[in-house]
């Protein structure tokens, strides 16, 4: 799967879903400080998945109504970074198909995914 991760994304998720075979392009590791809108655009120009733990995105998604490819957002605030790293590369996993084209939020033991309405 095509990913972008955030750069507030904790660096073992990224480098779990590299290992498990995807594709994750990194903002940490591409420019730091960049302003929301230009990650989102980022992931819409190459089709990716967004990857994030900052809920600007909702509001940019829902508020704004920006057009997306899928955000994924990461709400496992006090867990080890590990511990997230396992969440979500079993989300991403299990429910693959479900997250393009929405706007997903993992928290501890709950998994919510809204589909983009047309």
């Amino acid at each position: 799967m095509n990913l972008l991760a955030d750069e507030g994304v904790d660096r073992q998720i990224v480098e779990r879903l590299r290992q498990d075979g995807h594709d994750v392009a990194y903002i940490a590791e591409i420019e730091h400080s960049i302003d929301d809108d230009v990650i989102l655009a980022k992931a819409n120009e190459s089709g990716a998945l967004l990857i994030t733990a900052d809920k600007d995105f909702g509001e940019m998604v829902y508020r704004q109504r920006l057009l997306h490819g899928g955000v994924v957002l990461i709400r496992l605030a006090g867990l080890t970074p590990d511990t997230k790293a396992g969440i979500v590369a079993a989300v991403i996993r299990e429910r693959e198909t479900e997250l393009p084209d929405a706007f997903s939020v993992i928290s501890p033991g709950v998994v919510r995914i809204r589909r983009r309405q047309s």
